[in-house]
């Protein structure tokens, strides 16, 4: 016996009259943070390199924001889910796949994109420099890799009589040859007996696209915490790597320096000595190789 709504149909029958046309539909997009770590000539000591955190930007190459840059990405296609479509533009933008693929947010504030409705479902991904080959879409003119900065400049509590709320105002900067995109972020953290939230809004911003400064934002700041309680950075190093290359990423991803007895406690259990050392040269010894510890993944 088929089951009947209040109105006495069937599913088929009311599915045979339902009208998707009666209720607006957003676009959905697939909007991609990809971040990887490069090697930089170091200003400390001649031949030695320093590890620097990047981002891939692409700029527009058609409205709207024609000529700003904006996290790769494109529209999830009917045939595909968010994952499917965030794996494709990474593909279609870098040409590598299997790497490592997070989803991070839902954003969805409303006129977002001057175009229409768009919701943006935002991804995480963390490559390996060495694998990227970088090809821009076809509604970009370039794609080129920024160096990222991102630092505290205020911080403000206020206390509720149950609870609190923290603002905290961000300076985002990215640089890539010559150019510089800056933008002002505010994260607002409200904490009740019962729940917490947290909201992110864009200050001021030069240069980049759509609300994609607060992406990035939200970005770095997953980042920085799953770098703090997981061996999360491991991702972005080759498969062999010196202590001191990887220290450089973990600093480089959270901000600030780490005293060695610190940083070896984070990741002693994280990583294996090899029996590999690095070549010996005029200006740097040697030293010994490591590699992530598959045990502990």
């Amino acid at each position: 016996m088929e089951l009947r709504d209040a109105n006495g149909l069937t599913e088929r029958e009311f599915l045979e009259q339902y009208r998707a046309g009666d209720y607006e539909r957003p676009s959905v997009a697939a909007d991609m943070v990809i971040f990887t770590a490069t090697d930089t000539a170091a200003d400390y000591e001649p031949g030695a390199t320093a590890k620097e955190l990047h981002l891939l930007l692409i700029r527009r190459g058609g409205h709207p924001c024609l000529g700003k840059w904006a996290l790769p990405g494109g529209f999830v296609q009917p045939d595909e889910t968010t994952d499917q479509a965030a794996a494709r533009e990474l593909e279609e933008e870098t040409g590598v796949t299997g790497v490592y693929l997070e989803q991070l947010r839902t954003f969805s504030d409303p006129g977002r994109d001057p175009r229409t409705w768009v919701i943006s479902s935002s991804y995480m991904a963390l490559v390996n420099s060495r694998r990227i080959q970088l090809e821009a879409g076809d509604d970009a003119e370039a794609a080129a890799w920024f160096k990222v900065r991102y630092q505290l400049r205020q911080e403000h509590k206020e206390l509720l009589e149950q609870g609190c709320i923290r603002t905290c105002t961000y300076e985002l900067r990215l640089e890539a040859g010559g150019q510089e995109l800056a933008a002002v972020i505010e994260q607002t953290v409200t904490v009740t007996p019962s729940a917490r939230s947290v909201q992110y809004a864009v200050l001021s911003n030069d240069g980049l696209a759509f609300d994609h400064a607060k992406i990035i934002a939200y970005a770095i700041e997953r980042l920085r915490q799953e770098t703090e309680r997981t061996g999360i950075a491991l991702l972005l190093m080759p498969e062999q790597f010196t202590l001191a290359e990887l220290q450089q990423v973990y600093e480089v991803i959270l901000g600030q320096e780490l005293p060695k007895a610190v940083f070896l406690d984070k990741v002693a259990a994280l990583i294996t000595a090899t029996n590999l050392y690095t070549e010996h040269t005029e200006h740097t010894p040697s030293r010994r190789l490591y590699q992530r510890n598959w045990g502990e993944a």
